[in-house]
């Protein structure tokens, strides 16, 4: 085991915020905005810098509202589907609906992350989530960090066999949050010796509106978090809804439970992240030292405006390998 993680980039989340957090008068020479390109190539330099990853993967949407999910729970992020564009209208990689100007951006990220050599990875019927879920899980030799403004991978963090992070960057990276265990613990009030497991338990309870969770009504977050600490397991605690002898669980709870059993029989899956998905990488997740096409990463720095991006993300590559 070495102390430098392999890195899993939630791309999409990244690129949002970079879209949102650069100014839109960021354009290439042709005038076509690039604002979401240079700020996540920079995003990238700067992670790089940071924490000096050994292998590096940009992890993407495939489906941005997989069919396993929408089969258990037809409200996931259904509120969402009106204003996504159709799928033969959406570029490779974009997950559902977004602005007018970020969509066509999305295939110059992909090709400045190929010609750079930055491995990509993504998995059919999945979110990016279950992409870094499965890279995750199945490495037992070095760190892992995961990058993301998505609180449902607060579910992965763990100290063991090899430990994985989530740097939490909600708020910007310059406010992003370093979680492990033990800070999940803290932050959510759930077990720290099962910290990522209760906290996924305590979001099904809890719900979530973005995502078109509904949750149990009348449970917050403070009530999940008491109830999951109380259990070992998801299914040791919806065992204990039905059985009125179990006084883990007051009675108004549990008639709120109760009440929510169509919901609590089904929303395992749709917030679980999957760990053994089929995951599709596009080459050596190694972090490259050199481009993988030197002149094909000058034509787009040249042709997109990006050469002051594309520089400091070279400059990083070429420090972080020699550290």
């Amino acid at each position: 085991m070495t102390d430098r993680p392999l890195m899993l980039l939630d791309s999409a989340s990244m690129y949002f915020r970079a879209y949102f957090g650069v100014p839109e008068s960021i354009m290439a020479p042709d005038g076509t905005p690039v604002n979401a390109v240079r700020g996540f190539t920079d995003m990238i330099a700067r992670l790089v810098t940071e924490h000096r990853p050994s292998k590096l993967v940009a992890c993407l949407d495939l489906d941005w509202r997989p069919a396993f999910r929408v089969e258990a729970l037809p409200s996931y992020k259904a509120h969402r589907v009106e204003t996504a564009k159709a799928a033969d209208e959406v570029p490779a990689g974009v997950p559902e609906e977004v602005p007018d100007t970020l969509g066509p951006q999305v295939p110059v990220i992909m090709e400045v992350l190929a010609a750079a050599g930055i491995c990509t990875g993504g998995a059919v019927g999945c979110e990016a989530d279950d992409v870094i879920g499965t890279l995750a899980h199945t490495e037992s030799s070095d760190p892992v960090l995961a990058v993301s403004g998505d609180r449902d991978l607060m579910q992965i963090v763990r100290d063991g066999p090899a430990p994985v992070r989530l740097l939490y960057i909600g708020r910007g990276l310059n406010k992003a949050e370093y979680l492990g265990p033990a800070e999940v613990a803290e932050k959510y009030g759930v077990p720290l010796e099962r910290a990522g497991a209760a906290y996924a338990e305590m979001a099904m309870l809890r719900g979530d509106p973005s995502d078109g969770l509904p949750g149990v009504p009348g449970v917050g977050a403070k009530t999940a978090a008491t109830l999951v600490g109380r259990f070992g397991s998801w299914d040791e605690l919806l065992t204990a809804v039905g059985d009125p002898s179990d006084t883990r669980i007051a009675a108004t709870v549990r008639s709120k439970l109760g009440g929510a059993t169509d919901y609590l029989s089904v929303v395992e899956p749709v917030v679980r992240v999957v760990t053994d998905a089929r995951v599709d990488l596009s080459g050596d997740t190694t972090l490259p030292v050199t481009p993988a096409d030197p002149d094909r990463l000058v034509e787009l720095a040249q042709r997109w405006g990006l050469e002051s991006s594309v520089q400091r993300l070279l400059t990083a590559l070429t420090k972080a390998a020699a550290t």
